[in-house]
């Protein structure tokens, strides 16, 4: 009678496992029919800043020196900066600057692929900077 009991213990516990691995929760690797939400594509953000005037001045400057059209001009980044002096960031080699920290825009254009930086600060317009030097 002991063979039977076992066996029955062993059919009872076979079966009591069998049961949990139908639970997907019991059995990660099981896959369930849940829908998932299908990315959709989001439209570029604006970058923030975009339409303030030194933005729009930079873009009107850069699209009359490269001849298009400002709807060609995109904005990359529009950056708040502290510069270190004068130079606003556009310091060239031989030109004392004035030794004050001066609040500004650090703005990145594009156009064909190409990148334009234009730096602003203080009471003067934006200024394309061709040698960041910070």
């Amino acid at each position: 009678m002991t063979g039977v009991r076992t066996w029955l213990v062993a059919a009872t516990l076979g079966l009591a496992l069998t049961g949990c691995a139908d639970d997907p929760a019991a059995n990660p690797s099981v896959e369930t029919a849940e829908e998932s939400p299908v990315p959709q594509p989001t439209p570029s953000e604006p970058v923030p800043g975009a339409d303030s005037p030194a933005v729009i001045a930079s873009i009107d400057d850069l699209a009359s020196r490269l001849g298009v059209e400002t709807g060609t001009v995109e904005v990359g980044a529009v950056q708040e900066v502290t510069w270190t002096d004068g130079s606003k960031g556009c310091a060239k080699k031989g030109v004392l600057y004035t030794q004050s920290l001066i609040e500004g825009l650090r703005i990145t254009l594009r156009v064909d692929g190409t990148t334009y930086e234009y730096h602003s600060g203080g009471s003067g317009p934006p200024f394309l900077c061709e040698r960041p030097t910070q």
